[in-house]
């Protein structure tokens, strides 16, 4: 019994000193999900302006390949949202839907199909505390229903 007693202890202890590493998310790494419906399972993203740097990670649940049901995820200060869209249409799959050197864009990764990941990592300088951001998605016709705001708190 006192051997089942100190196992059991043991297993508390093991169990407690691990779950606040899982509770505590790295709030500098962010994730979205876009899928083959044009969604994103995010309308929202915020990052403390703590962040020397931040981190957007997206993935593609869906099953169509890029040329088909392509996303990117890409920041822009919100009025300029439509115009980089319509930009990036023009840009073809080739430069991920973004025009090259748009200063518009503020931070955007490349055009992934599904079951791909990818990743983008952008100075929180970019940002000012309050402002007014957007991220969409810039394969043709999917910022429609693929856009969300980015807030730096």
């Amino acid at each position: 019994m006192k051997h089942l007693r100190n196992t059991l202890t043991a297993v508390a202890l093991v169990g407690a000193s691990v779950l606040p590493l899982a509770a505590h998310a790295d709030p500098c790494k962010l994730d979205i999900t876009g899928n083959d419906q044009m969604q994103y399972d995010k309308q929202a993203l915020a990052a403390p302006a703590s962040c020397k740097q931040i981190t957007v990670t997206l993935h593609h649940a869906g099953k169509l390949p890029k040329q088909a049901m392509g996303h990117n995820w890409v920041l822009v200060n919100a009025p300029d949202l439509a115009a980089v869209a319509q930009a990036g249409m023009g840009a073809g799959l080739a430069n991920d839907y973004v025009a090259a050197g748009d200063k518009r864009v503020l931070a955007h990764t490349k055009i992934i199909g599904g079951g791909d990941t990818t990743s983008v990592t952008f100075a929180s300088s970019l940002l000012k505390q309050g402002g007014s951001y957007s991220f969409l998605c810039t394969f043709p016709g999917h910022n429609a229903l693929m856009h969300g705001t980015f807030t730096l708190n």
